[in-house]
């Protein structure tokens, strides 16, 4: 059966554990998975721009012995035909096919149509390759994220959504804080629910961080939303992460962002670069947690085992 990566809610939990267990291996034990994906390819397929994305996944197919093909604006991807068809042909050329895209609609014609693992690299629904980093990151600061309460402070988009799911699927509470108007759609909040998650929404900031063991945020303004730049950093200017929202979570209290960052917008400078923000290692995470999504996609193993 074909092993797609497409959001944290279609997988369960002992699913997504042993992803992260196999990120953590191959992060400490490098040269036993050189060449686990020797002889194969992943297509990349970018309707959206990338820095972490791209680069994690083509360094991550390399370190693992296999190599990867960019599409984008010169392929006739979306545009001269399907999704659907594009999924029949790359299935005849590749191994696996990543894509970062706008309607998560896309993402589910291309694994419907294809016969080898897509990967959901980002859709404005989720960013579930990012939550694996993220979860990972807290995991080697604090050990077990299970148990722990984790705030979400800003505004309610798709990386808030692959929290909402991770909270669900690896047992931790999590309390998010946005203006009304910006909050997770209640389907969201519905579905954790009845998978029996701790989900707690608020609009005060400060109510979502209180005692909190990791404090994470996003950019207020992403890519397409420059038109309503004013009101959004208007609207979300009560929800900054500055150093009285991290005293409130505590000392212990981790900051973390997916990147990009916009300092003086969504964090201050001095949470950014202090001692509590793990960003950069959050960052690092990529390439790992990718690792793992690819050789779990590919069913590769330890070589020797």
């Amino acid at each position: 059966m074909t092993r797609h990566f497409l959001d944290l809610d279609q997988l369960d939990s002992g699913t997504l554990r042993g992803i992260l267990d196999l990120s953590v291996a191959i992060k400490k034990r490098p040269a036993a998975y050189a060449n686990v994906l020797a002889g194969r390819t992943l297509a990349m397929i970018f309707e959206k721009a990338s820095t972490r994305t791209r680069v994690s996944f083509d360094v991550g197919m390399r370190q693992l012995g296999g190599g990867s093909v960019e599409l984008g604006s010169g392929s006739h991807v979306g545009e001269r035909e399907t999704m659907a068809d594009t999924a029949r042909v790359l299935s005849r050329y590749v191994d696996a096919i990543m894509i970062r895209t706008d309607g998560p609609e896309k993402l589910t014609e291309l694994a419907q149509s294809a016969s080898v693992p897509v990967i959901n690299g980002l859709t404005d629904r989720s960013h579930p390759c990012q939550l694996m980093a993220d979860i990972m990151t807290f995991e080697e600061h604090r050990g077990p994220i299970a148990g722990r309460t984790v705030a979400w402070v800003g505004d309610g988009n798709n990386v808030a959504a692959s929290w909402l799911h991770a909270a669900v699927r690896f047992g931790f509470a999590l309390h998010i804080a946005t203006p009304p108007s910006l909050a997770l759609s209640q389907d969201l909040l519905d579905w954790a629910k009845r998978e029996g998650g701790d989900v707690q929404t608020t609009t005060d900031a400060k109510e979502a961080a209180a005692k909190a063991d990791a404090v994470v945020t996003d950019t207020w303004v992403s890519m397409g939303d420059d038109d309503e730049r004013d009101r959004r950093l208007k609207l979300l200017a009560p929800y900054q992460v500055d150093q009285t929202l991290m005293d409130t979570a505590g000392p212990e209290a981790l900051f973390l962002h997916c990147l990009p960052a916009h300092r003086g917008e969504e964090v201050t400078a001095e949470v950014m670069d202090g001692p509590r923000s793990v960003v950069w290692d959050e960052a690092e995470n990529r390439l790992h947690a990718q690792k793992g999504i690819l050789a779990w996609c590919l069913n590769a193993t330890e070589q020797g085992s």
